[in-house]
């Protein structure tokens, strides 16, 4: 991922930001207890099950004995973890040695977990009520579609036709980080905001949603309560497998299952059929008002599907919802690559996508755009004007190796070097001159007066060049008040 200003942090690391209150407030709820121990790693997991029917605190010592000598980095990592989250609360013993417990509530809701088997956490609505649910592959679309178009109302934010499909509430998180405006000015995109457009999406995703938790109390709303809420819908069930004929329990051994479509399978003489159906639908009325709130906006960056029936209506998480559960890292949720660069500077993408074009646009000149094809250069000014914008030769670079066309991508590199080296060349260009703001003084009255002056502006760490033969010197502008009245002093 592009290193940029802005940091998406993953969504746990939202969970341990909150306050001590909030995040124990949040584990009265038996579900995020079974999210949080499905997100922790494998040996931090591995902790909790072990200390889960303990009472007492277990010393810290203790604990180092449960891992081999080569897992010492893992042990700090996960049990940092298990910190950062409340998990594991801190303590001293008699001794003043530390000791590790579990924390009273989450470890109840995990026990009755145990014993009660998995908490849903809300109820799918019945299959005969919800009719013309979409398959698999039109959510997937509907998502995308919803998504690209939130980023071309951010990069078209400075004409004079005002979004008109994004919410108050969303347009204040780009107003804060990604746009600015001025007096009876149309938006404009920040340095930040042309940075965020080359990030993942899966980083934009993170960075948009931890912008609308951080506003959620100027709407009125508690962070815990969202959070809460966008931890359900990562975690929501995506489908259940119906079974027309046959041993369930039987085929599962033997067969994998697929998405989407009817299949069936022979085993010891019997025909057994199975379907799986793509994505399942929950009630809107089972919501709160802020939950309502905030699924309307969820459905504007493509989240989740609203849909309206007769009598009732329903909401189906795409995705994108489900992917606030995954890593930044999870290479499995990245998009397919779709851009050859040669080396003679001239790019190749092949896709339909307005998205891309626009996106291209920022660092490159697009010279024509078929249905299937968008063929442009990488040249001197437009890389400059990249620059100018706040985006980096790294970015560009990362973008172009991350969204490599598949035939290239496997290459090493997959984008020319000579492209890459001069890409880098282009912004060391801009970097040659540092301009500082700066006074110049000559005609001193004698050389001691002279020597003082390049004492007291090194003092000042303002000293930018002194020529002693002719008595002259530069000082940076912000030690020029301090300077004359140093002089003033020496009359």
């Amino acid at each position: 991922m592009p290193q940029v200003k802005i940091i998406a942090k993953n969504f746990m690391d939202m969970v341990a930001s909150l306050p001590a209150m909030k995040l124990d407030n949040l584990y009265e709820n038996a579900f995020i207890c079974e999210a949080i121990l499905r997100s922790l790693p494998p040996l931090a997991k591995k902790f909790v099950l072990q200390m889960l029917y303990i009472e007492a605190p277990v010393a810290a010592k203790s604990m180092e004995e449960w891992v081999l000598s080569d897992g010492v980095s893992k042990y700090k990592v996960a049990l940092d973890r298990l910190i950062q989250l409340r998990v594991f609360i801190e303590t001293a013993d008699r001794k003043r040695e530390t000791t590790y417990r579990l924390n009273p509530t989450f470890q109840a809701n995990l026990q009755k977990l145990l014993i009660y088997g998995e908490v849903l956490a809300r109820e799918p609505m019945p299959s005969n009520i919800t009719v013309r649910l979409p398959s698999l592959e039109d959510l997937e679309a509907y998502a995308l579609d919803q998504w690209e178009c939130f980023l071309l109302q951010l990069i078209n934010s400075g004409q004079a036709e005002k979004p008109s499909n994004i919410s108050s509430s969303v347009m204040k998180v780009f107003q804060k980080g990604l746009l600015s405006q001025r007096d009876k000015e149309a938006p404009r995109l920040t340095e930040s905001g042309f940075q965020f457009l080359l990030m993942e999406t899966n980083a934009q995703l993170w960075y948009i949603i931890r912008e609308y938790i951080s506003n959620s109390e100027e709407r009125g709303v508690d962070p815990a309560d969202l959070i809460s809420f966008l931890l359900e819908l990562s975690f929501h069930v995506t489908g259940e497998l119906q079974w027309l004929f046959g041993d369930a329990d039987l085929l599962l051994r033997f067969v994998c299952l697929f998405r989407g479509a009817l299949f069936f399978i022979v085993l010891s003489g019997f025909l057994y059929f199975w379907e799986f159906i793509s994505f399942l639908a929950y009630d809107i009325d089972t919501l709160t008002e802020e939950q309502r709130y905030a699924i309307k906006d969820l459905a504007d960056l493509g989240l989740v599907k609203l849909q309206q029936g007769r009598k009732d209506s329903w909401f189906i998480p795409t995705k994108l919802a489900t992917n606030l559960s995954m890593s930044l890292a999870d290479s499995s949720s990245r998009k397919q690559g779709f851009v050859v660069v040669e080396t003679n500077f001239r790019m190749y993408a092949y896709s339909s996508s307005r998205l891309h074009c626009e996106i291209l646009r920022l660092f490159s000149r697009i010279e024509y755009q078929l249905p299937n094809l968008i063929v442009g250069a990488i040249t001197k000014e437009s890389l400059y004007n990249a620059f100018k914008n706040g985006i980096t030769a790294e970015q560009i670079v990362t973008f172009l190796q991350q969204n490599a066309h598949p035939r290239v991508a496997e290459r090493i590199p997959s984008v020319p070097e000579n492209v890459t080296d001069q890409i880098r060349l282009w912004e060391s260009d801009l970097n040659r001159v540092d301009i500082t703001p700066a006074h110049f003084y000559d005609e001193f009255p004698s050389r001691e007066v002279f020597e003082a002056a390049c004492d007291y502006a090194r003092e000042w760490n303002g000293l930018l060049w002194e020529d002693s033969k002719n008595m002259r010197l530069v000082v940076k502008a912000d030690v020029h008040t301090h300077m004359r009245e140093h002089l003033r002093r020496q009359k």
